[in-house]
């Protein structure tokens, strides 16, 4: 007889972000003896790929997509109905609100004993009318109402979900952990990354690098950051370079500005399905962070993104708007601006990049085996 708790992780893309990383840190490192992890998921990508490495279950929901379309979400929660009978699991973990939101509604149906929502930051939060942000809102909270347990990875979405009726004593704060992993070294990164032999590498191989790892969707607010580099150029020429690591709906929006303020050749765009840079950038792109010098994270809207914690891993120096600062201040040498202020970024970069320490010191925030242990609790 098999004792072990079926845990089904949902999630709506099985590409690479912060949600999905982890999805896969979770279902990765739960005991076999005692748990068998399952991910159900919408869109294929790298998380699919590196859980079938791993030999776990995943099962495909073809009609989930992120985007609200009423046909293919009422096929989607039928799919999911149909996922959650077959698989009977014990416990559901939702990730990402269009998954959560129907996956919630349909494991209630069938009566799945533990119902857990991971909130990568309340979606209601996001920059949009106040009809559509009321509408999120209600199935945020609906989502959250359904569930046994909802964790949140930010101080400040403790407070909006603590504010929730009905919902307050389900909130648990679980802070984001990385697990410890090899980084390339410096010259590795420069060899794999900047070819001296190629005339686009060129203005990068003596500059200050800057770098972001985001998808590239209006939340991360990197037209701030392009804003930030013509203003540095305007300073100092060709004394700062800045690599985009991600791809996503932006791409040709955030391509044609840095065209119009003339920046090709100090920022450029790394997709991370690029056939020149290693396979599995899209899910270790933090390994080449010390082949930079300052770390980005210009969002408008985030919860407590994993991409500091591999920024601080690495040793960098990290400018980020004050959006992530409750969760964020305990981080070493991270320095704060407001949102959408190109202008505030470059005065932050220009000082920083004057007094770069000769040394990094690595810093690891948070304890892996603690948010493991605390999320199995909820099981």
């Amino acid at each position: 007889m098999n004792t072990k708790k079926k845990i089904l992780f949902l999630i709506t893309k099985a590409t690479w972000g912060g949600a999905q990383k982890y999805v896969y840190d979770l279902a990765t490192n739960l005991s076999k003896d005692q748990f068998e992890p399952i991910v159900a998921f919408g869109e294929y990508g790298r998380l699919q790929q590196l859980l079938n490495e791993t030999k776990i279950e995943t099962r495909r929901i073809p009609s989930l997509g992120r985007d609200i379309a009423l046909v293919s979400d009422i096929s989607s929660f039928f799919q999911i109905l149909n996922c959650l009978w077959r698989v009977r699991p014990d416990v559901v973990h939702l990730n990402s609100s269009k998954a959560a939101a129907l996956g919630a509604l349909a494991a209630r149906i069938l009566f799945v004993p533990k119902i857990v929502f991971t909130v990568h930051g309340w979606p209601f939060k996001e920059d949009r009318g106040f009809i559509a942000r009321k509408l999120i809102y209600f199935i945020s909270w609906f989502t959250a109402f359904l569930s046994h347990s909802t964790i949140v990875v930010s101080k400040e979405d403790e407070v909006l979900g603590e504010c929730m009726w009905f919902i307050h004593r389900k909130i648990q704060y679980i802070p984001l952990a990385l697990q410890t992993s090899e980084m390339y070294t410096t010259k590795q990164v420069e060899q794999i990354m900047f070819q001296k032999n190629l005339e686009i590498d060129t203005p990068f191989i003596n500059s200050k690098r800057l770098v972001t790892i985001a998808e590239l969707t209006p939340n991360k607010g990197l037209r701030y950051a392009i804003d930030m580099m013509a203003e540095l150029e305007k300073r100092t020429p060709h004394r700062y370079t800045y690599s985009i690591i991600g791809e996503g709906e932006e791409g040709s929006s955030l391509g044609n500005q840095v065209q119009k303020l003339g920046l090709g050749k100090s920022v450029r765009f790394v997709n991370i399905f690029s056939n020149r840079f290693p396979k599995d950038l899209s899910s270790e792109a933090s390994k080449y962070l010390k082949g930079f010098d300052i770390f980005l994270l210009p969002s408008i809207k985030e919860g407590m993104p994993y991409v500091l914690l591999e920024a601080a891993a690495a040793g960098l120096p990290i400018v980020a708007t004050n959006v992530v600062q409750q969760e964020a201040s305990n981080i070493p040498n991270i320095h704060f601006v407001p949102p959408g202020d190109g202008h505030a970024l470059a005065n932050v970069v220009e000082k920083l990049a004057h007094n770069l320490p000769a040394t990094r010191e690595q810093s690891a925030v948070g304890s892996f085996a603690d948010m493991l242990a605390k999320t199995i609790t909820l099981y």
